[in-house]
């Protein structure tokens, strides 16, 4: 595998003198260079494998790639491809796992960081159990691109506001954090398509704050509260951590959010995705 060290010196003339030709990348054999990029980020691999042929040799090792992967990895296959070819190279196993995948009927999206190779997961507002959103009355399901799937539930008033989610998925070892994605008002665009944030039926939130609730299959349920008060803005709410320390087998998540205090109407707001991500990129943002 790759080129040693050899032919290092090459004669000057036909004398007893010879110059030593200085060793370059290009000298390093295959599995050394291998062995460096394992230690590496997907990105720095793959922008080293441009430097010549003995790295561009080495960043397609497969035991460079596997240790870029989850260590469940093949469970995570089996829960979002229907088949999958697994003579796949892991490189390329890396990459299809790096592109957004939907699951569950299009309602939720799983895709691995491409830096880190860590999993992250959303709901989308179609994927929730929300009270009354069928009713037109109260909740309406609106077209946007300021969505990742594309539709958010907006909702003009209620007096009991409850929305629940559930996943159960082989998340890698790790900590992880829940959040979910809210903005008070309605983003709108002119004939210009100049984009205004309606806020006309904003109210009622500074009332009684909101109460999030996660729950797993292993742990206690973990509940925070917040008042909602910012406008024409998406806000990623953190609703709080959990811990995986079992890869072998899936973990159930499930996800709340209330206010069903019936003192006053509430309104205005776009419910657009619940997200799943490992904390320490809450950490380093």
């Amino acid at each position: 595998m790759g080129s040693g060290f050899s032919f290092l010196s090459t004669p000057m003339d036909n004398s007893s003198t010879r110059r030593r030709r200085t060793p370059e990348l290009g000298d390093l054999p295959e599995d050394c260079v291998a062995e460096v990029l394992s230690h590496l980020d997907p990105p720095e691999i793959c922008r080293l494998a441009k430097l010549n042929l003995a790295f561009r040799g080495a960043s397609s090792a497969d035991f460079v790639w596997e240790s870029k992967l989850p260590a469940n990895y093949e469970s995570i296959i089996h829960r979002v491809f229907e088949s999958f070819p697994m003579s796949l190279c892991k490189k390329d196993i890396y990459g299809k796992l790096c592109r957004p995948i939907d699951i569950d009927g299009g309602t939720k999206r799983f895709w691995l960081d491409k830096v880190r190779g860590k999993a992250c997961l959303s709901i989308s507002s179609q994927g929730l159990s929300i009270t009354g959103v069928d009713d037109r009355r109260y909740w309406n399901r609106i077209s946007t691109n300021e969505s990742r799937f594309g539709t958010i539930a907006y909702l003009q008033q209620t007096w009991w506001l409850e929305i629940e989610g559930e996943v159960e998925f082989p998340f890698p070892v790790g900590t992880y954090s829940v959040f979910v994605r809210l903005q008070l008002g309605q983003t709108t665009s002119n004939r210009f398509g100049r984009q205004t944030c309606n806020t006309q039926h904003v109210h009622g939130w500074d009332k009684k704050p909101v109460q999030f609730k996660i729950t797993t299959s292993s742990d206690q349920p973990l509940v925070s509260q917040r008042f909602l008060g910012e406008t024409g803005k998406w806000v990623l709410h953190h609703c709080g951590d959990f811990v995986v320390e079992d890869c072998s087998k899936p973990v159930r998540v499930k996800f709340s959010m209330t206010q069903i205090d019936c003192t006053h109407t509430k309104g205005g707001l776009c419910v657009d995705s619940v997200l799943i991500y490992p904390s320490q990129f809450r950490r380093e943002g």
